[in-house]
């Protein structure tokens, strides 16, 4: 196997990482540094869901399965992705979205669904991302996908008080079949290249409901 190329998924994380709303703020502060301590070092505080992360089944139901007891296989994998740019606010990306490119969906497939949202990180209309139709999802579960991801903040809606939202669906849909979410990728739209092999490893925080990860997208030579 030889690596002729890889693409960065990963939002970077720091004091201007964009969060959900609500949940923690990330800083990163000197601990130590070499002047004084002879070495460097950083105080890292996040939350569980910071940056470019997985949502493990916990995060959404009480009994599910927490990050660190997952199979990583979860995690790598054939990667396919599903070309859902030029919504607007809140749009909705439908099964018609995904049929050009159900034909290359298998169990353990990895769906990247690219909305090019990415492109509104750090502005208000992150907040007013697009998100996957539930009827949608639940075709995905039935060809055995179990890991989905999007270039935004939410694979459900994001409300707010003028949005409330539906409840959730797919997070709950993804998390009682044992499956795992991505949020908060970018850079999709630079896979340009067929077959990619996709990696989320999260870090192995202790029965946490998710995790930040440094998302890549790997070109294989044939």
């Amino acid at each position: 196997m030889r690596v002729l190329r890889i693409v960065d998924l990963s939002v970077p994380v720091g004091p201007g990482t964009v969060i959900y709303p609500g949940d923690p703020e990330p800083a990163l502060t000197v601990h130590s540094t070499i002047e004084r301590d002879g070495f460097n070092l950083l105080d890292v505080h996040l939350g569980s869901q910071t940056g470019t992360h997985v949502d493990a089944p916990f995060h959404f139901e009480e009994s599910g399965a927490r990050i660190d007891e997952l199979d990583l296989t979860l995690f790598t994998g054939p990667g396919v992705v599903v070309d859902a740019t030029g919504l607007g606010p809140r749009g909705v990306v439908t099964w018609d979205h995904i049929e050009p490119v159900a034909d290359r969906i298998d169990p353990g497939t990895i769906v990247l669904l690219h909305t090019g949202w990415d492109e509104h990180y750090g502005t208000p209309a992150y907040f007013e991302n697009p998100y996957l139709d539930a009827d949608a999802c639940r075709r995905l579960l039935e060809l055995g996908v179990r890991t989905i991801g999007l270039d935004a903040l939410n694979l459900d809606e994001t409300p707010d008080e003028e949005h409330p939202g539906v409840g959730f669906p797919c997070h709950h849909l993804i998390a009682d079949l044992g499956g795992v979410i991505i949020e908060n990728l970018r850079g999709l739209g630079d896979i340009d290249f067929a077959d990619p092999f996709v990696s989320v490893l999260p870090i192995r925080l202790e029965a946490a409901d998710g995790a930040p990860v440094r998302a890549v997208a790997v070109e294989l030579a044939p």
